[in-house]
């Protein structure tokens, strides 16, 4: 029997009382999940909802959120979440493209939502349980599925085109939460605690469904700020989180950060970009007991193709670790032939948790595999120990008089910078060289940096055409819900303005 709800109606019969939930400041224990996650499923069914039938949400994060997740899959429907940051035209797409038969929404994204599918809206109090829509409903069934049925779609955040509706399975749900456990030593005492949007792989499923496999626990914040999240790691005494790049650098600057004991956080997993070396020891010295597991992965793998050893971590500082029990790796050129140790080429993954491939799109399909070889678009390297390391995005790399710039490699000089927080190094047009680089940098607070003191500390490091041409200072990067700077609207934005 392969369901989401199985292992929740588990625990309810083992442990009923042990807490799954906690949000704004109710535990809900995993008999009080399972219920819930029946009726929600009855509530469901009443909508017109059926096995196969695909039900999209735009929602926050809430305890709302998780009931729908796993009710949806109680039904044998497929869940889609969507992410609340789009614009109505673009979640229009999402809810025709995927077919979806209902979409439900938190009240504040009514003009984002309007028309389209059957759209039900909740308020605040529907947000802390979809069950308080009719509080009577009766418990629907549990619906089995096999493991290659489809459990979710998941669009990808488009840093490169339109997006694709990602198929995941319960076989690549399953066999992630299996490698997880592996490698995080996952149980029933992980407390985790939940501030990445849930529409997200990083926050559902790096790990988060995966502690509620072992009777886990998740601490959920609907949206996330810098303190309550380190009074919530210091008042839940959690022990376990997934943080986005920008996330990491909002703690690690947070003012008041030094009057929070966050001694029981043990580790943390960071990704959505190549990490900058200066913020793991940043990261190290503020969370002493913590470790930050640097990984690689991807909506397509349900997040986390590889992390990083403990103890292995200065050692092969730059890298995103090696990977899990049941991915490959290799490194591929253009026309699909392995690559050595050291060289960079195209990162392609094979395992059971990588996806059955995208929705209604048999052509892009096609394309992102060699044979069974999913295809990433990322740049980067295996070292002869098997550690990945990240290059670029295939899209990002900049070519200038003939020779490849990897931005992240100038990008990982420009973090050395301390009056820089962020940075991101794209190419745009040059007549003469036909790309040239370019920083956009995000000051440090009250800093100020200017073109010769980014040339005179690259050059140093870099060889001169890699050093950038041009410095633009901005307030802020664009980025999608993992972390990932979109250099693609940056790249628009400034080809437009020259």
């Amino acid at each position: 029997m392969i369901n989401l709800s199985s292992f929740i109606a588990f625990h309810a019969r083992r442990t009923p009382d042990r807490c799954a939930l906690k949000y704004r400041g109710e535990d809900i224990s995993y008999a009080d999940f399972d219920l819930r996650i029946r009726q929600a499923g009855g509530w469901l069914a009443g909508q017109g909802i059926g096995p196969g039938d695909v039900v999209a949400v735009l929602m926050k994060n809430s305890t709302a959120f998780l009931e729908l997740v796993f009710a949806t899959s109680h039904i044998g429907a497929v869940f889609l979440p969507i992410n609340y940051r789009l614009s109505a035209d673009e979640v229009g797409y999402i809810v025709g493209n995927s077919g979806a038969r209902l979409l439900i929404a938190d009240e504040e994204f009514a003009e984002i939502v309007a028309g389209g599918a059957p759209t039900v809206l909740l308020d605040e109090v529907a947000q802390s349980g979809v069950t308080n829509l009719a509080p009577d409903i009766a418990r629907a069934p549990m619906h089995v599925r096999q493991p290659r049925d489809l459990m979710r779609l998941m669009y990808t955040s488009g840093t490169t085109d339109r997006p694709k509706g990602v198929m995941l399975s319960y076989e690549n749900i399953y066999w992630k939460s299996a490698d997880q456990t592996l490698v995080l030593g996952l149980n029933a005492d992980t407390r985790l605690l939940v501030v990445g949007p849930l529409y997200h792989v990083g926050a559902l499923d790096l790990p988060g469904i995966a502690v509620l496999w072992h009777g886990g626990m998740l601490c959920i914040h609907r949206s996330f700020e810098a303190e309550p999240a380190l009074a919530a790691i210091e008042r839940e005494k959690l022990n376990a989180a997934w943080f986005a790049p920008v996330m990491t650098t909002a703690l690690l600057t947070c003012p008041n950060r030094e009057r929070y004991d966050v001694s029981s956080l043990q580790w943390a997993i960071g990704g959505g970009e190549k990490t900058p070396e200066v913020r793991i020891h940043a990261f190290s010295e503020y969370f002493r007991n913590a470790r930050y597991i640097d990984a690689y992965g991807l909506t397509e793998s349900c997040g986390g193709d590889t992390f990083m050893e403990a103890g292995r971590e200065i050692e092969k500082i730059g890298s995103t670790g090696r990977a899990i029990a049941h991915v490959e790796i290799e490194i591929r050129d253009e026309a699909g032939k392995r690559l050595p140790a050291g060289q960079n080429g195209e990162i392609c993954l094979r395992g059971p948790k990588l996806t059955l491939g995208y929705w209604n799109d048999p052509e892009k399909t096609a394309s992102a595999f060699f044979g069974d070889w999913f295809r990433t678009g990322d740049i980067g390297y295996l070292d002869a120990d098997g550690f990945l390391y990240l290059t670029d995005r295939k899209k990002d790399m900049i070519v200038s008089g003939g020779e490849n710039i990897a931005s992240s490699e100038v990008e990982r000089v420009i973090y050395e910078m301390p009056d820089v927080r962020e940075v991101a190094v794209i190419g745009l047009p040059d007549a003469r060289w036909g790309g040239r680089p370019v920083a956009v940098v995000v000051p440090a607070n009250g800093a100020r940096l200017d073109l010769q003191q980014l040339t005179d500390h690259c050059r140093t490091r870099l060889a001169g055409f890699k050093v950038p041409k041009q410095l633009i200072i901005r307030d802020s990067l664009p980025r999608n819900p993992s972390g990932k700077v979109l250099k693609r609207v940056l790249r628009a934005e400034l080809e437009a303005t020259t």
